[in-house]
């Protein structure tokens, strides 16, 4: 069995993993499952967001640091029925948009935000187009971008 399990690490000082839970509880509609401390940080917390999937969550400490300025090199991908909502939710939480929800060329309606944590997030509908459509689609988009 394999199963992938992003761990957000939180680096937004003392209560920082618990102001991130809420955040994902009110804009994600994740549901803590466990939640780990040692002292006042939260060492480890498993969400269980809908439809299936988890997320885990921890205050940073001197193994696991939080997020770089501007976003680290992960992205969590969200595929959902309104990612207009959900973007919404997120900025009224306090998230930055990056790219604004839009329809795209290869299919998807899809924006990208930074959460006040510092993570980035890519929340869009299923894409519904064939691979080849889809490349295809960026193939006359890159095309596009370079004329």
């Amino acid at each position: 069995m394999l199963r992938l399990s992003p761990k957000l690490v939180v680096d937004d000082g003392p209560g920082g993993a618990d102001r991130a839970i809420d955040f994902y509880r009110e804009v994600l509609g994740a549901e803590v499952d466990v939640r780990h401390v040692m002292g006042a940080a939260v060492v480890f917390a498993r969400l269980l967001l809908p439809g299936g999937g988890e997320l885990h969550v921890k205050d940073a400490d001197g193994v696991d640091p939080g997020p770089p300025a501007g976003g680290g090199g992960h992205i969590v991908d969200v595929v959902c029925a309104d990612p207009d909502a959900v973007v919404a939710r997120a900025v009224g939480h306090g998230a930055e948009v990056l790219f604004a929800v839009d329809d795209q060329p290869y299919g998807s309606r899809q924006g990208r935000f930074r959460d006040p944590f510092g993570h980035q997030w890519i929340v869009g509908t299923p894409i519904a187009m064939s691979e080849e459509a889809v490349q295809d689609a960026l193939d006359a988009w890159a095309g596009d971008s370079r004329g």
